[in-house]
């Protein structure tokens, strides 16, 4: 701690004043609203401060830059102190946050990108950390840039599991960039936190996990700054012992306060007193700016060099050309990335980080932090990332899914084995949910290529395609059906077989469309003809395609799903 510059008592009692600036903002606008989470604020008022007033690199009037340090707030509840903060940097008006879980106030309940100080979407706990992980590793290995990442996580989220997978991923990835925050304030929601106070037993975990742990008072200024100046080799998680309420006399280390605003009377009270703390200095804080050394990136017009190379007769798999579609994808793209779980010679992301290894992120059996690491890589369009792994395994990432949308994250996802032609695995192997699961998902694409052509053609929509994309891919090898030179658009189905007198229009994709097209033929010998459909894409559907063609066939259609019925 050579270099560790102790900063001086102006400083000290600014940060204090901000501190307190912070409570006074937090209370005010929850009691507006009449709901919020005061108590949780007022835990995180000093943390807050030094972070973004002593700490943090970022320009305050462009809080997407590149080049910023980046913050992530996992105990989302706690937003009202985020948008104080980012009123005391002058982005917002300090009236605005009045306007607090108004319906026509970008102020929600919890951050969402709306804001543009909120990178990622947080409140659903346990989250904040994988996504911080995401930019982490993309701003030392992508980006070799010198911004950091912090991670503000409160001790109740401790609990979830998907928060040591994001522990063990920055560890083993040496993610000396990532600082990651634990607000101990003891008190969950209807109960004390498991560990309540033993901050040396957060600290021996997280020593266990491979981070340099250190237990802070939580209050202090003074401490703070100086944990948060030191040099680091390995992550950094800083134990800070807080009070939950601090600063709320009636509340302070009190059950029954979580997620309640206090009444107007009450809060007039304790502003004034914490007004009356507040002590004149002549100091004005403001943040350093960042090092300029994050390049432009640019992610228009993501394209593959050339056609598909297939030729009539050719079998393979999907999830073999998907492979080959994302490696021949990155080759002309620099910003291409992939990651997998552990299931790469399966998935055939294998293919891609033989050819780009330093752009391959291998997130081992841990899907939800995989998802939430390519969230936090996809954050300010710094990459277009893709994630890989059995469609089954994305059922335990549902949750990952569904605030990736609410991120407003641009991810593509390839689940592999879809359906029960994988029958030899068993059930626990089978993907019959996933059509049904990222359908729900309001900012979905579903693709579902039925050939190497028209797999290859799914990648390099999906790379362009706002929005969560879903690739689903087959194991066994079918017949290619399309020429190179076939043209493919979101939400355009395929027609695929037709005669002049069909009697009925069928409808498959992946392995049951190679069925499809096998009856056909079948049935042709017997003097039956059917019409044969493709969807391509699952959402959107092409209505008008299948009602047309429906029509023609005097309103016979059937469907020949891979997928439980709920699909």
């Amino acid at each position: 701690m050579e270099d560790y510059h102790k900063p001086d008592q102006q400083t000290v009692q600014a940060l204090r004043n901000i501190a307190t600036r912070l409570r006074i903002n937090s209370i005010k606008a929850t009691t507006a609203a009449g709901s919020g989470h005061p108590t949780s604020c007022c835990s995180v008022a000093e943390i807050m401060s030094v972070l973004f007033f002593h700490t943090m690199k970022y320009r305050p009037e462009d809080p997407r830059n590149p080049n910023n340090d980046r913050f992530i707030l996992s105990k989302g509840h706690a937003a009202p102190v985020l948008y104080a903060v980012w009123a005391e940097t002058g982005y917002l008006k300090e009236n605005e946050l009045l306007n607090l879980r108004k319906v026509d106030s970008i102020l929600e309940g919890h951050p969402v990108p709306k804001q543009q100080f909120v990178d990622v979407a947080t409140g659903s706990l346990g989250q904040g950390l994988g996504a911080a992980c995401g930019m982490a590793y993309t701003g030392k290995y992508f980006d070799k840039a010198s911004y950091r990442v912090f991670c503000l996580l409160g001790d109740g989220e401790l609990s979830e599991g998907s928060v040591w997978e994001a522990m063990a991923f920055a560890s083993y990835y040496q993610l000396d960039n990532l600082v990651a925050i634990l607000d101990i304030n003891r008190l969950g929601q209807s109960d004390p936190a498991p560990l309540q106070h033993h901050v040396e037993k957060y600290q021996r975990r997280c020593e266990a996990f491979g981070w340099h742990a250190i237990i802070v008072d939580g209050h202090s200024v003074e401490e703070l700054c100086k944990v948060l100046s030191q040099p680091r080799h390995q992550p950094l998680a800083i134990i800070a012992k807080t009070i939950k309420g601090k600063g709320i006399p009636a509340a302070e280390d009190k059950m029954g306060w979580h997620g309640k605003p206090l009444a107007k009377d009450m809060a007039d009270s304790v502003i004034k007193e914490l007004q009356s703390r507040i002590i004149n200095c002549n100091k004005r804080l403001y943040p350093a700016p960042p090092n300029e050394d994050a390049s432009p990136v640019s992610l228009r017009n993501i394209r593959m060099p050339s056609a598909p190379s297939y030729k009539p007769g050719d079998k393979i798999a999907t999830r073999k050309a998907y492979g080959m579609a994302l490696a021949k994808l990155g080759r002309y793209n620099e910003h291409v990335v992939a990651l997998d779980g552990d299931t790469k010679n399966s998935t055939f992301s294998e293919l891609f980080k033989n050819e780009h290894p330093n752009r391959y992120v291998e997130c081992y059996i841990a899907e939800q932090n995989m998802v939430s690491v390519a969230i936090g890589c996809a954050v300010r369009d710094r990459n277009v990332v893709f994630a890989s792994t059995f469609a089954t395994f994305f059922t335990r990432a549902y949750d990952q899914l569904r605030m990736a949308a609410i991120s407003e994250s641009n991810i593509n996802l390839c689940g592999s084995h879809c359906g029960v032609s994988i029958g030899e695995d068993g059930p626990s192997q089978m993907g019959l949910e996933d059509l049904a699961m990222f359908r729900a998902i309001p900012t979905a694409t579903v693709f579902y290529p039925s050939d190497g052509v028209s797999t290859e053609k799914a990648v390099e929509l999906a790379a362009n395609t706002k929005g969560l994309c879903f690739i689903r891919t087959s194991r066994p090898e079918n017949n290619i059906i399309y020429n190179c030179n076939e043209d493919f658009h979101v939400g355009q189905a395929k027609v695929v077989y037709k005669t002049n007198d069909d009697h009925v229009t069928v409808i498959g994709a992946g392995v049951t469309l190679h069925e499809a097209l096998a009856a056909a033929e079948q049935l042709k010998k017997e003097r039956i003809n059917i019409r044969v459909i493709d969807p391509f894409t699952i959402k959107p559907l092409d209505s008008k395609t299948i009602i047309d063609n429906a029509r023609a066939t005097r309103g016979r259609i059937i469907t020949v799903e891979d997928h439980y019925y709920e699909g």
